[in-house]
């Protein structure tokens, strides 16, 4: 994509990716796959419906396991389901798509009680020995450990309205002690732009988004 279609500052590219118009998990699964099968429940007794979309789809006659984060965040079983899909798909030899949009996970005190850091840390340690191939793309926002847990290892793509980074501007302020004035400035100091992580090697740029289908679909991405 040219200069032009990519934000501005870092706090453009923030802006962007929370604006309610972008498009959501929803409309990426239905540009992508002819049909689709949700698998729900993390075997632990919850579900997280709102925050994370799991599920098998098919696309030119290929099947393809999903885990999505839907803009909201993403509970602990949530988590937990998306490990649950990886790990099955591993099983059965199905490449996986996941697609990263949220703010961060859950931090109330519900999701502490059910374990919200432990089921992120298994979901990393998944992706990252995962022997199946996973293809990630950034959609919307990228917040924290919630988002960066479903960043598949050296396979991540952003779209123009997206953003990626260990931790939100108002967060990073607010430990750097700035008032809510300095947040923008946070934010692009953060280098979360698409093309700040390109340039940074975090996210690739320019070749094909879903191997072996000849398919560069769903948003775009730079």
């Amino acid at each position: 994509l040219g200069a032009r279609d990519l934000p501005a500052t870092g706090w453009d590219a923030v802006r962007r990716a929370r604006a309610p118009g972008r498009p959501r998990a929803g409309a990426y699964l239905d540009a992508y796959f002819t049909q689709r099968v949700a698998l729900l429940g993390d075997r632990c007794g919850g579900t997280d419906p709102d925050g994370m979309l799991c599920g098998f789809g098919e696309h030119a006659g290929r099947t393809v396991a999903y885990a999505a984060q839907t803009g909201t965040a993403t509970g602990p079983a949530g988590y937990r389901t998306a490990t649950r899909l990886i790990r099955l798909a591993e099983r059965l030899g199905i490449p996986v798509l996941t697609l990263v949009d949220t703010p961060g996970a859950a931090n109330d005190a519900a999701a502490e009680r059910q374990g919200v850091g432990a089921a992120i840390a298994e979901l990393f340690g998944v992706m990252a020995s995962v022997r199946t191939p996973v293809t990630t793309l950034v959609i919307g926002e990228g917040g924290s450990g919630g988002a960066l847990a479903l960043a598949a290892p050296g396979r991540t793509w952003a779209t123009p309205d997206s953003y990626f980074s260990v931790i939100a501007p108002e967060l990073a302020a607010a430990i750097l002690k700035r008032g809510p004035e300095e947040v923008e400035a946070t934010a692009n100091q953060l280098r979360l732009r698409p093309q700040d992580l390109a340039e940074l090697g975090v996210i690739r740029t320019g070749d094909q988004l879903f191997p072996g289908t000849g398919d560069r679909r769903s948003g775009e991405p730079m």
